[in-house]
């Protein structure tokens, strides 16, 4: 796939593997892929127009997120992270020493023992198979997110109606009630409401708001939903196809100011994922044939 050729500077994913290590560890330990990469963009100082850089002109994830992948899947592989089935990564080793990293250390020891696991010892001779485990590794990164590009392309064809029918199936689906589309032109931007309980004892009036694009949501469109929302409900929601910039992220948890949940692209692609909504999962059997244990017999 051809890309186009930016002149904003995005770190390199080699320069990202450290921010990813201080992100854990100020997080504890352990976060989800969403909370390492903010706490990244304010460790790395990265500002809001390379954040916005696209992966690729038909791609839905940003360049930044996609070699922060790259820069997990290094770490992981490197022996520093562990992540698990519900996503989350964490720290093998809590007491570890950031300034004993070195990048370029980590991406040549995970090369080569890439190189190794499939051709056997590295030799100077052997750079083409340093190469296609440069490459292999990349690909495995591709795949890892690419059924989320494809889902996200295919939501985008669909009508504004029926995204927020597929809002409205996604909340019923996640224990709301009463859950009604209600979208009508000078609305404040409000496209729905329902009421969520907790444990069967609390309930929360729920508005919610849908919005079917690749873009960011501004936080000046978050201040315009909450004014919306004030006296009609208790939490407001915004689900987008799109991401929301780091400003609009801010004012929708401000202090002092009705709270607003969001739901980005990725977040809903793993939430129809969970709920099998047009997505589907497959589990694929490994057979390992071990010579050594027939050496006992």
């Amino acid at each position: 796939m051809a890309r186009k050729k930016y002149s904003l500077a995005v770190p390199s994913f080699d320069e990202l593997l450290v921010p990813v290590v201080r992100a854990l560890i100020k997080l504890g330990g352990s976060g989800s892929v969403e909370e390492i990469n903010n706490l990244v963009y304010e460790i790395a100082n990265i500002s809001e127009a390379v954040l916005q850089v696209p992966h690729g002109e038909s791609d839905t994830r940003k360049e930044v997120d996609y070699r922060l992948a790259w820069s997990r899947t290094y770490l992981k592989k490197f022996g520093l992270l562990e992540n698990s089935s519900r996503g989350i990564w964490a720290l093998l080793n809590a007491d570890i020493d950031v300034s004993n990293l070195d990048n370029s250390e980590i991406v040549r020891f995970v090369r080569e023992k890439s190189t190794i696991e499939k051709f056997g010892k590295v030799s100077p001779e052997k750079s083409i198979e340093v190469n296609q485990a440069k490459k292999e590794i990349e690909e495995e990164v591709e795949d890892t997110e690419e059924w989320k590009t494809r889902l996200l392309n295919i939501l985008y064809q669909i009508t504004p109606s029926a995204f927020e029918r597929l809002s409205q199936r996604i909340l019923r689906e996640s224990g709301f009630s009463q859950v009604e589309v209600t979208g009508k032109v000078g609305d404040g931007g409000i496209d729905g409401k329902g009421i969520v309980r907790v444990s069967g004892l609390l309930s929360f009036h729920v508005i919610f708001q849908c919005k079917r694009y690749k873009g960011s949501v501004s936080p000046s469109q978050i201040r315009d939903f909450r004014g919306a929302m004030q006296g009609r409900a208790d939490k407001g929601l915004v689900i987008t196809t799109g991401t929301f910039t780091r400003e609009a992220i801010k004012e929708a948890t401000r202090d002092g100011a009705p709270p607003i949940d969001l739901i980005d692209g990725e977040l809903l692609c793993d939430k129809l994922k969970e709920l099998k909504l047009g997505v589907s999962t497959k589990l694929t059997e490994t057979v390992e044939v071990k010579s050594d244990w027939f050496d006992n017999l």
